[in-house]
């Protein structure tokens, strides 16, 4: 070994890896994404914007023949099927369900949803008067809500600041939008990321751990407000990555 290769090695002698590039996201076109609540606005919404970027999905509700309705409605291969069977038959499940029945929908689900990676985007939010405001469960956040009931699944946070009505709208080709990915294991994060990836405008971007998820969740009173305001369906750009 010459000096200069010497130089170049760290103390122990093992050249040090090199970063991993951020951008560098699996291949999640084969994986079967499930949605809980998908009768809803977002879950439909959804549904319907990963299946027409390929993506094989299944539409849950409580009732099966609600959802095989709305399935049948948004087309592209989209199967409907009551949660469990959803839960069971999918490889990423997303929660859409509304924040009153958050709590109660996993738990039933908690044997369907083991070893599942769950993407939580529930917003716990009040109404009154003067507009929306976030609300703050005991555990911090409807994602953390969701990883104490589901010990034995992997749970992350994201696609909390779509809007439905474009989400839904066949005349938008591309949706202009951030979506912030919450979660504890980096793998996971990433197999978000890069589903998020799979509808055209989006990106998915790291947001940190399920800790932060509250802020994000509450952000969307916010933008409640800036879209009453401004007539608007906004959305979030993270700028300089």
């Amino acid at each position: 070994m010459t000096s200069t290769d010497s130089a170049q090695q760290p103390a122990g002698g093992t050249a040090k890896a090199p970063a991993k590039d951020p951008w560098d996201l699996p291949d999640v076109s084969g994986l079967v994404v499930g949605v809980l609540g998908g009768t809803g606005p977002q879950g439909k919404g959804l549904a319907y914007r990963l299946a027409k970027a390929g993506q094989k999905v299944i539409l849950g509700s409580r009732a099966a023949e609600r959802a095989v309705a709305a399935a049948e409605e948004l087309g592209h291969g989209i199967e409907g099927a009551d949660n469990a069977e959803t839960a069971r038959r999918s490889d990423i499940v997303i929660v859409a369900v509304p924040w009153d029945g958050h709590g109660k929908t996993l738990e039933s689900l908690r044997e369907e949803l083991s070893g599942k990676l769950v993407v939580d985007c529930v917003n716990p939010l009040g109404f009154d008067k003067k507009g929306a405001y976030a609300l703050k469960p005991e555990e911090g956040s409807a994602a953390e809500q969701a990883a104490a009931l589901l010990p034995d699944s992997r749970v992350t946070a994201a696609f909390h600041h779509l809007s439905a009505v474009l989400l839904q709208d066949p005349e938008i080709d591309a949706i202009d939008t951030d979506v912030m990915v919450l979660g504890e294991v980096r793998a996971d994060v990433e197999i978000v990321q890069a589903l998020a990836g799979r509808i055209p405008g989006m990106r998915g971007i790291y947001a940190g751990r399920l800790r932060n998820a509250h802020q994000v969740e509450s952000l969307v009173a916010n933008l409640i407000s800036v879209n009453r305001r401004y007539k608007a369906h906004a959305g979030l750009r993270v700028t300089d990555v």
